[in-house]
């Protein structure tokens, strides 16, 4: 009569037709949970765990599994036509715990049934819940490591920022000084990080690690950003201003022709449609210009004075009335 003891899917607590996966992640669950280490002088919990040991060191071999769905705990007595023994003997084993957690002995820390245990037990099952070899108990190995991710920063032209383009930088990677070219999308702005997939630390046997950079945009003397959105200030002549005109203007695309409305005054904003940031398949922003009067260095001249006493009499009302704080 098969007892709860040897029903291994009951003693993890899985369904029969559990994945594998699921059968590691209840072993780790509940072999922490039962663990004598975990339970000092519990004996039921020293027995639970010795179950848990058996069931997993069972499921969790495909030819185990397959012979104990078919036969039940007695295919261990089959011999070598069976399962190649049960546990402790040649049978295939992910990792034997009482060698992870520092075999039997009376030292400090040892539990009731002579275990040893220092560290945390859930980063010694993560590391050795993976499987073992063939026939007899597996030996540690080293797994495959990732290498470290890098971490760059570059500054860049304000136009390059809009427009993308490429930027060289200089890192230490792998114990040595190396410059590489790294491609900037159009669009970013201050903040932004750019990774590099692969161009990080070599791995030990794994993958390299990836770069990462964070880009800052240097500051233009006459544009600025907002969003996707630029602004420009335009300086422009008093006679511009006041009787119209159309002036070039730079812009990402190149130069532009603006026309300026005649009366205009100083920080009239006029809007230049699609010479804004574009981003990657998003629509472009616009520029908007905000009008600036200059006025000549000097007033000297014969005539000006009275030209602009002529202009001041146009006024009517007073510019500053119903300003209040």
């Amino acid at each position: 009569m098969k007892t709860m003891a040897d029903d291994y899917y009951n003693s993890l607590e899985v369904s029969r037709s559990a994945s594998p996966e699921e059968i590691q992640k209840a072993y780790r669950r509940l072999a922490r949970k039962y663990h004598p280490d975990m339970n000092p002088d519990d004996a039921a919990a020293k027995k639970k765990f010795q179950e848990i040991q058996k069931a997993y060191d069972v499921l969790n071999d495909p030819e185990k599994r397959k012979l104990y769905d078919q036969f039940g705990p007695q295919f261990e007595n089959l011999g070598s036509a069976g399962a190649g023994g049960g546990p402790g003997g040649g049978g295939p084993f992910p990792f034997d715990i009482e060698q992870i957690l520092g075999g039997r002995g009376q030292g400090r820390g040892a539990g009731p049934g002579g275990f040893q245990f220092e560290g945390d037990l859930g980063d010694i099952f993560q590391q050795f819940a993976g499987g073992g070899g063939p026939r007899g108990r597996s030996r540690r190995q080293t797994a495959p490591a990732r290498g470290s991710d890098l971490a760059a920063e570059v500054t860049i032209p304000f136009a390059t920022a809009v427009l993308g383009g490429f930027r060289e930088i200089n890192l230490q990677r792998g114990g040595k000084l190396e410059t590489i070219q790294i491609k900037i999308p159009a669009g970013v702005d201050t903040g932004k990080k750019i990774r590099l997939r692969g161009q990080g630390e070599p791995g030990a046997g794994g993958h390299n690690g990836d770069l990462i950079v964070t880009i800052s945009v240097a500051a233009h003397p006459h544009f600025r950003r907002q969003g996707q959105n630029l602004e420009l200030r335009l300086p422009v002549t008093l006679a511009e201003a006041a009787l119209g005109a159309t002036v070039d203007v730079p812009c990402p695309s190149g130069i532009v022709s603006l026309k300026i409305p005649a009366n205009s005054s100083s920080g009239r904003r006029l809007r230049v449609k699609g010479q804004g940031v574009r981003l990657p398949g998003g629509e472009t922003g616009d520029l908007f210009v905000e009008l600036q009067i200059k006025l000549p260095e000097s007033l000297e001249a014969k005539g000006v004075r009275e030209a602009i006493q002529t202009i001041e009499q146009q006024y009517t009302g007073r510019l500053r009335d119903g300003m209040a704080w």
